[in-house]
């Protein structure tokens, strides 16, 4: 077996410990071209044992860097070192994000010799401390160019910075932009630039690969695809599309089609991506769906046909996604589906590549030049068989745990085995259903075991809910008052001194005061006189909240008139007459007279009725309150007459006691 022309070019020079800049077509074997070179710089102990190494030289920490843009490749190159590097037993570690950091901490512990990592996932070891990169003797970036196209440029250069200022440097990749030849000329040591090609391969592309190229509707390319998956010959597929929702969405409907398919974009967590990956090396899935994440070093026997589902966005993608077929000598199919929209975009492809469809053809699922140059037999519909549906499909492989870190992949990542539950010790409380304050008794629950045996038993009776009173005043015992109207008033004996107390009112409530006696007692049973005896004194009743209630004066047999103070506005200018001589002074001094007699008997503005006071009762005015409209009451008494304390900021009135 005669190696690859890169592999042939860069061994020597790589194995010397000189810089390199290896450029290749992808697909011809450039991990070997400086996988080969690394395995031999590391020191393992079976140099030790032939001689060719001291043992002083022997290290845990890691003697070998290669850094990668995607996990997948990640994976791959692991891959590949760990197979070549079996006979020397040179330990090798993959380190990139998706999986949880214990792992791959206690494998660093255990000691590697050759890491292969996504920039993110180092710098975050390497800033914890827990990865050593001080006696790193030879570095490798792998596809560089995507790394600079993916923003990893600070991440490598923080990198390089941590790695020893005397190392190997070698730089791979398919296509060499000017960003990645000035790291070269910042990073590296007179490095040796190796461009190899093959003597029969013209052009940017690799011979082996047959390309078609196709304008498609994109209402039509579902039932396209389809049909071209049943193409004769027709090994493994990949398909890629630009964004991740299109991956999914193709995806789905092969799947619902009939076809073994599984999909890889950055909305799976890591372990799916895996799983699907795993699946379509072991032949469980056929038909490969995913985003330019696959489409770097991505290497799987058996791959037939590329599709290209929606048109890439530059000539480097379009040649890493060709260059999963025709791999190590084989030959493939490279299918291009081009929108209307895509027409510019691939023109400018084509122009760089030096491709000849510059003008794809108008094609649809059922033009018979599709099925001629792919050679899919005639009648060939968009729903494979079911006689030919023998892949086992994506659910026959194992979802494997890699305890992913971030909340992309928790949905597919497998169920954690959680630890069960103790019994429950504590019996939980239940909860009483009650009506109206009082526990029915058909819902009511079970006694609880756990309370303690002396506990008072509980009251089985239903309790009557408490309710609530809306009332400012404080209640009054209705007892004495039921009894004095449960009978007429009679006569009774002489009392010494009987005074009524007006229950005090809240603040700042318009009400009026409680009178001496009851108003339904006066009403249902009158008052029968007696000569010379006074008539018993029923305490008052509490008023009920803002109604107007009157108040009854107590009965006067014999009553002195005190005249007021002041005479009315009508009596004085009566007074003032007699001085000026209208009237004679004996005849103003009667009219006087018999004026303040008729403004006694007369009530003054009242609503209020009165009844006879009791005899030898003297009815006391009561002064006025300042600024209020009050006015006063008069209460009945055998010596004495108490004024009631008015409350605050209320209009009352009083009644003035009238003559027997």
């Amino acid at each position: 077996m005669s190696p690859f022309p890169i592999q042939e070019m860069t061994l020597p020079v790589a194995l010397s410990g000189s810089d390199v800049i290896g450029q290749a077509k992808t697909g011809t074997g450039k991990t070997l071209g400086f996988g080969l070179p690394l395995l031999e710089r590391v020191t393992v102990p079976a140099d030790v044992e032939a001689g060719r190494a001291k043992p002083e030289q022997l290290t845990d920490a890691p003697q070998a860097l290669v850094v990668v843009p995607t996990r997948e490749l990640c994976t791959q190159v692991t891959n590949d070192l760990l197979t070549a590097g079996k006979v020397r037993n040179v330990r090798v570690l993959a380190i990139y994000g998706g999986r949880a950091y214990e792992p791959q901490v206690e494998a660093l512990k255990k000691g590697v010799d050759v890491i292969v990592g996504t920039p993110g996932r180092l710098l975050d070891l390497a800033g914890q401390r827990k990865l050593d990169l001080s006696h790193v003797r030879a570095l490798v970036l792998d596809e560089a160019d995507e790394m600079l196209d993916l923003g990893f440029l600070p991440d490598v250069e923080k990198i390089i910075n941590m790695l020893p200022a005397k190392r190997q440097t070698m730089l791979f990749s398919a296509t060499m932009p000017g960003a990645v030849i000035g790291l070269a000329r910042r990073y590296m040591s007179q490095p040796t630039h190796i461009r190899a090609t093959a003597p029969d391969d013209e052009g940017a592309t690799v011979a082996n690969i047959s390309q078609h190229v196709f304008r498609a509707h994109s209402m039509d390319k579902p039932e396209m695809v389809a049909r071209i998956l049943q193409a004769e010959g027709r090994g493994l597929a990949m398909i890629f599309c630009r964004t991740k929702r299109t991956a999914a969405d193709i995806a789905e409907q092969l799947a619902k089609r009939g076809f073994a398919s599984g999909a890889v974009h950055g909305d799976l967590g890591q372990g799916a991506r895996e799983q699907a990956l795993r699946a379509f090396r072991n032949g469980k899935v056929d038909v490969l769906v995913c985003t330019d994440v696959a489409a770097r070093g991505i290497d799987v026997e058996g791959v037939t046909h590329v599709i290209n589902y929606q048109s890439p966005e530059e000539e480097k993608t379009y040649l890493h996604r060709i260059g999963r077929t025709g791999r190590a000598g084989n030959k493939g199919i490279a299918i291009t589906l081009v929108d209307w929209d895509d027409i510019p975009r691939w023109q400018l492809i084509n122009k760089a590549l030096d491709l000849k469809f510059p003008d794809p053809v108008e094609t649809y699922s059922t033009s018979p030049h599709l099925f001629e140059e792919l050679n899919i037999p005639a009648g060939t519909k968009g729903v494979l068989p079911r006689g030919e549906r023998t892949r086992a499909g994506l659910a026959a492989e194992e979802l494997e745990d890699l305890g992913e870190t971030g909340g992309r992949g928790r949905k597919s990542a497998a169920p954690v085995a959680t630890e069960e539950r103790p019994e429950r010790t504590r019996t939980p409380r239940q909860r009483r259903r009650t009506r109206g304050g009082s526990t029915v008794e058909a819902d009511a629950p079970a006694p609880v075991a756990t309370e303690p045996a002396d506990a008072p038993a509980a009251d089985t009776e239903p309790r009557t809910p408490r309710r609530r009173r809306r009332t400012r005043v404080a209640p009054v015992e209705a007892a004495p008052v039921a009894e004095a109207v449960a009978a007429p008033v009679a006569v009774a004996e002489p009392v010494a001194e009987t005074v009524v107390e007006a229950e005090p009112k809240p603040r700042r409530t318009r009400t009026r005061k409680a009178v001496a006696a009851v108003a339904e007692a006066v009403v249902e049973a009158p008052v029968v006189p007696a000569p010379a005896e006074p008539v018993a004194v029923v305490e008052a009743e509490p008023k009920p909240r803002r109604t107007r209630a009157r108040k009854v004066a107590a009965p006067v047999v014999e009553a002195v008139v005190e005249a007021p103070a002041k005479p009315r506005r009508r009596i004085r200018k009566v007074a003032e007459s007699a001085e000026v001589g209208f009237l004679t002074p004996e005849s103003a001094a009667l009219e006087i007279a018999a004026a303040k007699a008729a403004e006694a008997t007369k009530p003054v503005r009242s609503r209020k009725k009165a009844v006879a006071a009791e005899p030898d009762a003297s009815v006391a005015a009561e002064p006025k309150p300042r600024r209020t409209r009050a006015k006063k009451t008069v209460e009945a008494a055998p010596e004495a007459t108490e004024a009631e304390p008015k409350p605050r900021r209320t209009r009352t009135r009083k009644v003035a006691a009238p003559e027997a």
